[in-house]
């Protein structure tokens, strides 16, 4: 397929998931998706780069909650800040479409997704840089795009801002909050995580 057929005709939603899946399609290594994703948003208008930067950010809605903060500590045995969890929202959508609207559902739903199975039996240590459920980098790729495009640094924030958007930094958990070292109430909200990856650092009873 030439480069030319993904580029979609302005960026709505499937053209932001389209981007996002045929990056996957075309290596499994985040750097290379990351320099993939560049070079195709460098070919389309500027107007559809901040699209791509606000859809990035609407996706990120869903996931951040208190539940799945939990789901993710879990996942990395007690080990998952506030900057891990930002890092592993965009890990999450990227593993595309199917999977973020499944684990939105529900975070216990996070054993299903084959990278995260693929994880289990061995520490957060053990895991290689390529296995760690986190993607920074796909939160700056429409930045550093809108940058080169017009040469100026930060140029995507006065143009989000035109558009009465605001990229977040950080992590702003919505829904119930429960204590994510509680041996109880992590076997309540996440039975299947819990099996999947038992605590192994210290947990409450």
């Amino acid at each position: 397929m030439s480069p030319a057929a993904v580029t979609v005709a302005g960026m709505d939603i499937e053209g932001f998931w389209q981007f996002l899946e045929r990056s996957a399609r075309e290596t499994t290594d985040r750097g290379q998706r990351t320099r993939w994703l560049e070079d195709r948003l460098s070919r389309i208008s500027l107007t559809h780069v901040v699209d791509f930067q606000m859809h990035l950010d609407a996706a990120r809605r869903p996931i951040d909650t208190y539940a799945m903060w939990g789901a993710a500590d879990q996942i990395m045995d007690g080990l998952c800040s506030s900057d891990g969890f930002w890092y592993f929202q965009p890990w999450l959508i990227g593993q595309g479409r199917r999977w973020w609207q499944h684990a939105a559902k529900d975070p216990d739903n996070l054993v299903d997704i084959p990278a995260i199975r693929a994880l289990a039996g061995r520490t957060a240590s053990e895991w290689t840089n390529a296995e760690l459920p986190q993607w920074e980098e796909l939160s700056y790729v429409a930045g550093r795009v809108h940058d080169q495009v017009t040469g100026q640094e930060d140029s995507i924030d006065d143009a989000l801002a035109a558009r009465d958007h605001h990229s977040l930094s950080t992590p702003q958990a919505l829904g119930p909050r429960w204590d994510p070292d509680s041996l109880a109430e992590i076997q309540q909200h996440l039975p299947r995580i819990a099996s999947l990856f038992p605590r192994k650092r210290y947990i409450k009873a």
